[in-house]
């Protein structure tokens, strides 16, 4: 067997290990009665440090199996670092999907935590209803918030849950300041609910303009060289016969 083929097998099994990183989706949990700890969102999955170090192992071996010699054991080592300093920073699938998801339900979230409070109800029983109605990953987190409030945590203990999910820091400093001030949390969620989703629509619409950009560069690269060659070099190869 060659050098070569070993080594594409080995960037094919390090290819393999990329592509199953992100693990299956996790279904939702609502089981809002118990104190369990949870992971938070951010948090790597437990066998994603082996399957990154088995990858980067591969991609090092197959360098050195290709280069051979002194050099394959000098750059070999080195490329296994840079894969493992690369496959790194990729976020597993299941991370992505629960992060999204956490995102996509904040809106809603304020909106029905503000009606909860306009109901008259509590803080903590508010939060504890709208996570057992909202549910997936953020209906664990508020859970946790309501619980630790109605165990009789501080605000500031309490909502901290929610401080890895993308734009909760206003929900949450709203919610500690009407907490030490007194002032009313419905009106301040409302208002957090329709500036989530107006961001949202802005980053929705920039990023549809972007992929018009990038969708033009590729045309741009075709075409740019067709002009060249089928308009400007004619031209220039007349221009040279008539004066030489």
């Amino acid at each position: 067997m060659s050098r070569q083929v070993v080594a594409a097998g080995c960037l094919a099994g390090a290819a393999l290990l990329v592509v199953m990183a992100g693990g299956p989706v996790a279904r939702p949990v609502r089981r809002l009665r118990r104190l369990v700890p949870r992971a938070t969102a951010r948090r790597r999955p437990p066998w994603w440090p082996d399957r990154i170090r088995l990858g980067a192992a591969l991609a090092g071996l197959a360098v050195l199996i290709v280069l051979g010699g002194w050099a394959g054991l000098f750059v070999g080592p080195l490329a296994g670092l840079a894969a493992d300093r690369l496959l790194r920073r990729i976020e597993p699938r299941a991370v992505r999907d629960r992060r999204l998801r956490e995102t996509a339900d904040l809106p809603l979230a304020a909106d029905l935590l503000a009606a909860a409070l306009r109901a008259g109800a509590p803080v903590d029983r508010s939060v504890l209803a709208v996570a057992e109605a909202l549910g997936g990953p953020l209906g664990d987190r508020l859970g946790r918030v309501g619980r630790t409030l109605e165990l009789g945590g501080t605000a500031a203990e309490g909502w901290a849950h929610l401080h890895p999910v993308s734009g909760a820091e206003r929900l949450v400093a709203a919610a500690v300041r009407s907490s030490n001030s007194g002032a009313a949390l419905a009106g301040a969620l409302t208002r957090l609910a329709d500036d989530l989703r107006s961001d949202r629509a802005t980053a929705a619409e920039a990023a549809a303009r972007r992929a018009g950009v990038l969708i033009v560069l590729p045309l741009g690269l075709c075409f740019l060289p067709a002009f060249i060659l089928a308009g400007l070099v004619p031209v220039i190869v007349a221009v040279l016969g008539d004066v030489l």
